[in-house]
């Protein structure tokens, strides 16, 4: 059996015109995650972390910002295409573990159905898939509430 794991971290600042959207689920806060899509860090982290996965590129290579496509596009259906190919050449999610790394809002509300459309996104179980949530304790930009950053980690598995 061939394994194989990726790393992904994206970063996006608050808007107060934007949803704020987190592994597919809209959560109720004042600002949102400006980008030129959805703005999605979490997805985007994931994504990023799947490509890396397989040598692949990024998400910016994939979805290009440049692209009129992609503005305002839902960071979900990008997984989807990801995972499209990284099926067809054989491989599958042995596990993700996603971390949003904001001051707000809570996110321990939504952790469960975080899980769960993540979970669907790469067709695993939810016990395949953890989404945590952790704060700078006030430091740099998340600190400040101008933004908020994720990093994920996949591992692969074909054979």
């Amino acid at each position: 059996m061939e394994w194989r794991v990726g790393i992904g971290v994206d970063a996006h600042p608050l808007s107060g015109d934007r949803p704020l959207i987190l592994c597919g689920v809209a959560i109720p806060h004042p600002k949102g995650l400006m980008g030129h899509s959805d703005g999605d860090a979490a997805l985007h982290a994931l994504c990023d972390a799947l490509l890396g996965a397989l040598g692949w590129g990024d998400i910016g290579q994939w979805f290009p910002p440049s692209k009129p496509e992609y503005q305002g596009a839902d960071s979900r259906q990008f997984v989807l295409r990801i995972m499209e190919q990284i099926r067809a050449a054989g491989w599958s999610v042995v596990n993700a573990d996603i971390t949003v790394v904001a001051e707000e809002p809570k996110l321990a509300p939504y952790r469960d159905q975080m899980r769960q459309v993540v979970a669907d996104l790469l067709a695993v179980p939810t016990k395949q898939v953890s989404v945590k949530a952790t704060t700078t304790n006030a430091l740099g930009f998340v600190g400040r509430q101008e933004g908020i950053a994720a990093v994920a980690i996949v591992a692969l598995s074909k054979g």
